[in-house]
């Protein structure tokens, strides 16, 4: 069995602002993290109807980027919330995990976009098929923290 680490946490207020750096973040069950643009409804898909309260991606996933094709995207640059290790994300559409104290659900895979493109000015987009991430609902409200460990319910 897996057990995972959470390595960053990152909000922003709104579409097109820089994502911000935390420590820790609380979690809204039904709603995403405090002050971050999908709880507030002011991302650039809020408007869709989609679950997406919080979103998550694995470092590994950057990691990929930089070795195969020399390209480094940063934490704070791939517009995801919390940034996994050791986190088979693709695995838990559908599943029920634990960040820390937060009860999480997979919903379903993130798809990259342009968008993405134009915000870091990088080619990423296609590089990232079926490694963008995976959109989640908040089951149980709670904290969490970098370090938190990441484990299936």
């Amino acid at each position: 069995m897996w057990q995972g680490e959470l390595l960053h946490i990152h909000t922003t207020p709104a579409a097109g602002h820089d994502m911000e750096s935390h420590k820790s973040g609380l979690l809204f069950a039904e709603s995403g993290i405090e002050g971050d643009r999908y709880q507030r409804g002011t991302g650039k898909y809020s408007e869709i109807e989609d679950i997406r309260e919080v979103t998550l991606i694995e470092i590994e996933t950057l990691e990929a980027l930089k070795r195969d094709h020399n390209i480094i995207l940063e934490p704070m640059e791939h517009h995801r919330n919390l940034t996994t290790r050791d986190v088979p994300l693709n695995y838990l559409v559908g599943k029920r995990f634990r960040v820390g104290e937060v009860l999480l659900i997979g919903g379903r895979l993130n798809t990259p976009c342009r968008y993405l493109n134009s915000v870091t000015r990088k080619d990423v987009c296609d590089l990232m098929e079926h490694r963008s991430g995976l959109n989640c609902s908040i089951l149980e409200s709670g904290t969490v923290n970098v370090g938190d460990k990441i484990q299936l319910f």
